[in-house]
């Protein structure tokens, strides 16, 4: 086979990935959303027919004709804003200091045995103790304060960082790191240019992971920690249960529900596709 036959091969491969490619972005959105779009109205189903089904009172569990305006309505509000911003903050901070110590132990579990026989196995144990154990604490520690809101934080989520870090640091196949090696890839430079980006799909399943600790932990820390005059997501549900205002708790538990979708969908899904299509995994 001369080099002409390979080369119109090649170019009809070419092509078919380029159909494939072509696809319109208005069917690619299409296909990514309707299932969003028939999960959630699925939902809103099983929740009226809850309703319906009269479970409880009304004044206690409103349905979705009762919610959804509210939901709206809380959204157009100052105090709202104000709250998400708060919890926000705490969010990516105590997320982003997770990161750094998760990150930092989970290298120096990978690379040092002794390190790995130590704290190995006290990381697993941290990461499986429920957030709201560390509360009591935080509280003596800190009294009530941000303080012990981002240490309630940080420990939920830097273990699930550093175990996903060490998970993919230890699949890393050897050649790589060999050729790597033979490269001049020694050191940092190894971490850098080789091993980490090995180890990046499970290092992001590790931040996913991550993620989730620290909504779960800062969720429990503002409903227990209540700071005056600084208004968030956890202390306006706190609020909503004391004066038994059942459509604004189901708004704002909304509200939490949809910045976990969001944060999924625009960080942690954009991550996994950006893998995937460095990798050659996908075409889009």
């Amino acid at each position: 086979m001369d080099v002409a036959e390979v080369d119109e091969q090649l170019a009809g491969l070419d092509a078919l990935e380029s159909e494939v490619a072509g696809e319109s972005r208005a069917r690619r959105l299409w296909a990514q959303m309707w299932p969003k779009v028939a999960a959630i109205g699925l939902a809103l189903l099983v929740w009226q027919g809850i309703v319906w089904a009269s479970w409880k009172p009304d004044y206690v569990l409103p349905g979705p004709a009762t919610v959804l305006p509210r939901f709206f309505s809380d959204l157009g509000t100052s105090i709202t804003w104000r709250a998400i911003g708060t919890t926000m903050r705490r969010a990516f901070v105590g997320f982003g200091v997770a990161i750094v110590i998760g990150s930092l132990v989970g290298i120096a579990v990978a690379q040092f045995r002794v390190v790995r026989s130590a704290v190995g196995s006290l990381i697993t144990g941290l990461q499986t103790m429920p957030s709201i154990a560390w509360f009591p604490l935080a509280v003596l520690l800190f009294k009530k304060s941000e303080a012990a809101i981002f240490f309630v934080v940080v420990l939920g989520a830097a273990p699930s960082v550093a175990n996903g870090l060490i998970s993919g640091i230890d699949h890393v196949p050897p050649i790589l790191v060999r050729a790597g090696r033979v490269l001049g890839a020694k050191g940092i430079h190894a971490y850098r240019h080789v091993i980490v980006p090995a180890a990046l799909p499970s290092f992001v399943a590790g931040l996913k992971q991550g993620w989730a600790f620290v909504w779960r932990s800062l969720m429990a820390g503002e409903l227990i920690v209540i700071i005056a005059n600084r208004p968030s997501i956890g202390v306006q549900l706190s609020y909503n249960q004391e004066f038994n205002d059942a459509p604004g708790l189901f708004s704002y538990m909304l509200i939490i529900l949809l910045i976990g979708i969001v944060v999924d969908a625009v960080v942690f899904a954009g991550l996994e596709r950006n893998i995937r299509r460095r990798r050659g995994l996908t075409t889009n």
